[in-house]
This record gives structure tokens, C-alpha cells and sequence, in this order.
């Protein structure tokens, strides 16, 4: 009997054991055939690997075997979803169904599950423009607190948060983080290199607008860069040539257009980074510490219908009917973004750098037969209200995201495979498939830099001072899902012609201090919004902060810089 029993124990560990070295052996299967190149030695992803595996090994003990999580479909997280979500499973046993939906898809399913208190999945990645929206309503789980508490045996001893480059966006007012990003791109000015540099075209625009071709500094140089392409060039080599690409089909991507900080690109908001201080680029202000939103109308305080938020969307409709092929004004962001890669955009003032991937595929008529690229990417113009410490633009910052109610086994497994897909040691070679940086280290790698010349300068910027000035949704906007849909609806009208975009810009201003109102009432579990009354707009209108009153001239003269000073700028660690 004795016998029996040491048989059966000896048995058991051999199960043990092999069970635990079929999961090493998994993870040096990934590491030798799928998680190359990395900032870590091989030995040091075994090591990072060995953690994750200690750690799902508890919580298979607690019960959990399956987990299921959420994102919008980009290359990103379709590498994650197809790939790494089964090395996840294969080296730690525990099973991720990983969904694939569209952005406003997630958007809705996070409200019903924020409305409903039971959340449909076991972690989300939502934008970090979310930021306002989970801070106030309580529902969504702190990260430093877990991290510090309760989380901190699920928590990644290597996972080293100062490394990763965007969790200023993902912090909210009270200094806590309450997402982790996994994946981000920055919102750029995009123009064909090799048209600028014709020496005919050169001279061309040279002598017709005094000043040179080149990366426009102001919105006065992209205009006139717009219509020199249209009007006078015409056409390249047989085709006709645009001097700019847009969208304007009345759809919720419309909406995204214009949060996504086109008005802080004309310089509608206050000086601050990440966003206008006090008031932000969705032209809301807030109290002195961000806490409180105070009014989006400019007889608020808020700058939505301000002289500088007209001047925006004015000019996005003009270039868009002047300047851009007749298409362009009934189609949607997704029916717009494979345009310029098709050879007849000169420049592009509003383009993510997530379509890099598409950009670059060999064969494009934008892609020299030697893979480089003939476009490359630069920061953004910008307009006449623009001052020197704004915000320059966009950056999406995808991000894990957990809510603190549900439940702690389930949760503390999706937050092991939030920290491996965002791990050193996967975290590089998903950056070369998706092109989406999260990690400094990542970025100053020499894998990077390899890859750079066919990347139209994607590397440089994000190695450049420029990129903190591209920043997403701050922390003034108490209810993104809310206060997002108002946009596309307002916008459509001006595009259509139903409304001015004075008129229609009033009553997006209008509309968002009614939702506001209506939080302000119902309350929010931390700082609701608390409206301003009602008062002349002469009162708030000023030159010394947003709302900016109206310019005497809101075109001054065009201004351009030279790619290459401009690379070198960014190489000595300046801005320009």
C-alpha cells in the first residue's frame, strides 16, 4: 500500500513537473519563433515569461481557465487577437477569447455595461479619451491602487510604467493611472516628398507665392499648397493630382474628425499640455484644478462657438469642396483613409499615422520599387489662433481597462494578459507589426531604427520633443460618449449647407451644456460638472486666453520649413 502511494506521488510530480516545463518549453517556442526582435536578451524573456507563468498558475488553482476581452479592430489588435492571445494561452494554460469589434461598438458596450453594473467583458480597451468619463463615474478600476494592493501579486515585477509613453493621458486628476496603454498613434500632416521636391513645381510655387515649397508651418501655406496642386498643377503624369483629402459623410466617424482636435489645431484652446488649461480643445472649461467642467458655450466661459472654433470648421469645408477629389465630401473616414495611397493626393492635413502599415505595402503607386516611401509624415500646421505651448494635435492611446466591481479572479487574469501583450518581451515585435509605439525603449530600439528610412518618418517623431504636444481627450470632458455624438450631427449640417457654421457650432456649444447640465443634476460619483451662468459673451471673449476673440486677420502669410531641417531639429531635440 505503502508502495502504491509513493508510485502515485512520484507520478504526480513527474505531472507537475512536465506540466510546468511544457510551459517554459512554450514560451522558448515563442520567444526563438515569435517574440523577435526585443530590447530583452532571450534569457530575459524566459525569465518575464517564467512570472506570468507562476502567476496564471495560482489563478487556474482559483478556478479560472477562460477570459474574455475587447478592442477596436486595428492591425494592432488583430496581431494580439490572432497571435498573442494564443502564445498567452499555450504558455500560461489560460484561454483569452479575444473580440474584434468597431470602435463605436466598444463605446456602446462599455456605457450598457457602465449603465447596467455588470460588465460584458473581462477587460476592455478603450481610448484613453475615456479618461474624464471613468474618473468621474467610479465604476472603473484604479490601476496604482490595484497595482499596490490587491494587484500586486498579478502584478508584472518587470512591467516598468515609466517606460511607456503615454500614461500622462491615462492619469486622472487625482494623479491616479486608471488605464495602461497598449497601443497608440498620433494624428499628422502626410505629403508626397517627392512632388515637393520637383524642381519645377519648386519654382513654380516659389514664384507665384513668394515663400518655398515645403512642410507647412501655418494653416495660410497648406491652403496655398492645396490650391497650387488643384488649381495650377492639375495633374501628374496623366492623372489629375489633389492638393488635399478629407471626409464628410454625415456618420459617426465625422464626429471623431473634429474631437480628435482639429479645433486646437486653429488654436480654439488654451495653452497646456495634454490639454488646454482651463479650457481644452472640445473648447469645455474647468475649474483651476480640471475637476470641474464648467461650460462649452462661449457665453459659459467654453470656447465650442468661439471665433477660433468657427474659423476650424469653416475651413475644413472650404478645402474640402475646393481642394480635395468630389468623392471625398460623401465619404467616411474608413472610405477615405486608402485614398492617398493611391497616388493622386499631393498632402494631407488630418492623417493618422496607423495607416503607415497600408502606406507602405511595395506595388503602391505612393512606394518606390526600393520599399522607401515617396510620402512622408510631419507635425501638423497650424492655424491662426495657434500659440506656442498648445497642444498640437491628436494622439490615440488605446488602453486596458478594467472595472473595479467585477470579478477579482477574472480580472486579475485579463491584467496578466494586458501586462503580456504590453511586456518588453513582446512588446517590440508587436510595434513592428502594428507600428503602434506604447514603449520608450521600444522606440530608441535598433530594430526601430532599422526599419526607420521605410517609414516616412514615423520613428523620428516619435523620438522627437514634438510628439508630447500631440495628446487625446483630457480629463475636462466629463461623459465622452455622451458629449461625442453631438459632434458628427452638428457638423453634417454645416457640411450640407442646412446650417452656417457659426450657427452650427452654436448648437453643438448649446447641446453639450444641456447634456452637462442634465450630469450636473444627476450627479456623478466624483467631480459632476457645476455650469457657469449665462452671460455676454464680450465678457469671456479676450486675447490673453481661450475664448480668443476674433482676429483682424485669420490668414497671414504662409510659412514652410524643409523636411530635412526639419529632421534635424528633431535629431538636436527640438521641436522645428
Amino acid at each position: 500500500m505503502k508502495l502504491k502511494y509513493s508510485v502515485l506521488a512520484v507520478a504526480m510530480a513527474c505531472a507537475v513537473g512536465s506540466q510546468a516545463w511544457a510551459d517554459e518549453a512554450a514560451a522558448k517556442k515563442w520567444i526563438d519563433s515569435e517574440f523577435q526582435p526585443s530590447t530583452l536578451s532571450k534569457a530575459q524573456q524566459a525569465a518575464e515569461m517564467k512570472w506570468f507563468i507562476d502567476a496564471a498558475k495560482k489563478l487556474q488553482d482559483k478556478g479560472v481557465k477562460e477570459i474574455s476581452v475587447v478592442s477596436e479592430t486595428i492591425t494592432t489588435h488583430e496581431y494580439e487577437s490572432k497571435t498573442l492571445a494564443k502564445a498567452f494561452e499555450e504558455i500560461t494554460g489560460i484561454k483569452v477569447k479575444h473580440d474584434l469589434i468597431g470602435e463605436g461598438d466598444v463605446v456602446e458596450k462599455l456605457q450598457t455595461s457602465m449603465q447596467s453594473g455588470k460588465s460584458i467583458y473581462d477587460g476592455w480597451i478603450t481610448d484613453s479619451d475615456l479618461i474624464g468619463t471613468h474618473y468621474r463615474y467610479g465604476k472603473i478600476m484604479n490601476l496604482t491602487d490595484y497595482m499596490a494592493g490587491s494587484g500586486k501579486e498579478w502584478t508584472n515585477p518587470g512591467l516598468d510604467l515609466k517606460d511607456f509613453i503615454g500614461t500622462s493621458f491615462t492619469t486622472g486628476p487625482d494623479k491616479k493611472l486608471y488605464q495602461l496603454p497598449d497601443q497608440q498613434f498620433a494624428n499628422l500632416y502626410w505629403f508626397r516628398a517627392d512632388l515637393f521636391e520637383k524642381p519645377e513645381l519648386k519654382a513654380k510655387f516659389k514664384a507665384k507665392y513668394g515663400y518655398d515649397l515645403g512642410v507647412p508651418l501655418n494653416w495660410s501655406a497648406y491652403e496655398d499648397i492645396a490650391a497650387f496642386f488643384s488649381e495650377d498643377v492639375k495633374t501628374i503624369d496623366g492623372k489629375p493630382i489633389y492638393g488635399h483629402m478629407d471626409y464628410g459623410k454625415k456618420d459617426p466617424s465625422l464626429g471623431w474628425r473634429f474631437t480628435d482636435a482639429w479645433l486646437s489645431m486653429a488654436g480654439t484652446a488654451d495653452v497646456g499640455i495634454p490639454n488646454g488649461k482651463p479650457v481644452d480643445e472640445w473648447g469645455i472649461r474647468a475649474s483651476a484644478d480640471g475637476c470641474t467642467p464648467q461650460g462649452a458655450s462661449v457665453s459659459r466661459g467654453g470656447a465650442t462657438n468661439s471665433p477660433a472654433a468657427v474659423y476650424a470648421l469653416t475651413k475644413y469645408i472650404d478645402w474640402m469642396k475646393k481642394y480635395s477629389p468630389k468623392e471625398a465630401i460623401g465619404m467616411t473616414f474608413g472610405e477615405a483613409g486608402p485614398v492617398p495611397a493611391q497616388g493622386q493626393i499631393a498632402q494631407q492635413i488630418f492623417w493618422y499615422t496607423a495607416f503607415t502599415a497600408d502606406m507602405i505595402k511595395p506595388g503602391l503607386p505612393v512606394v518606390n520599387a526600393d520599399g522607401t516611401p515617396k510620402w512622408r509624415m510631419a507635425p501638423g500646421p497650424n492655424g491662426p489662433y495657434w500659440k506656442q505651448g498648445m497642444q498640437n494635435g491628436y494622439q490615440d492611446v488605446g488602453s486596458w481597462t478594467f472595472f473595479k466591481d467585477h470579478d477579482a479572479n477574472k480580472v486579475a487574469a485579463a491584467w496578466l494578459y494586458a501586462q503580456f501583450v504590453t511586456a518588453k518581451t513582446t512588446s517590440l515585435k508587436k510595434t513592428t507589426v502594428g507600428l503602434t509605439p506604447i514603449r520608450e525603449s521600444d522606440i530608441q530600439s535598433k530594430a526601430m531604427t532599422d526599419m526607420a528610412p521605410k517609414l516616412g518618418g514615423l520613428v523620428e517623431f516619435y523620438r522627437s520633443p514634438a510628439r508630447v504636444a500631440w495628446t487625446p481627450t483630457g480629463t475636462n470632458v466629463p461623459d465622452y460618449p455622451k458629449l461625442a455624438q453631438l459632434w458628427w450631427k452638428n457638423v453634417a449640417v454645416a457640411v450640407t449647407g442646412e446650417k452656417t457654421p457659426q450657427a452650427a457650432m452654436d448648437n453643438l456649444a448649446e447641446e453639450m451644456d444641456a447634456v452637462m447640465g442634465r450630469l450636473e443634476r444627476s450627479g456623478m460619483a466624483v467631480c459632476p460638472p457645476k455650469l457657469n451662468a449665462k452671460s455676454s459673451p464680450d465678457k469671456w471673449l479676450s486675447d490673453k486666453g481661450a475664448p480668443w476673440k476674433k482676429l483682424a486677420n485669420e490668414k497671414p502669410k504662409g510659412e514652410t520649413i524643409a523636411y530635412d531641417t526639419l529632421l534635424n531639429a528633431w535629431k538636436n531635440g527640438k521641436v522645428r
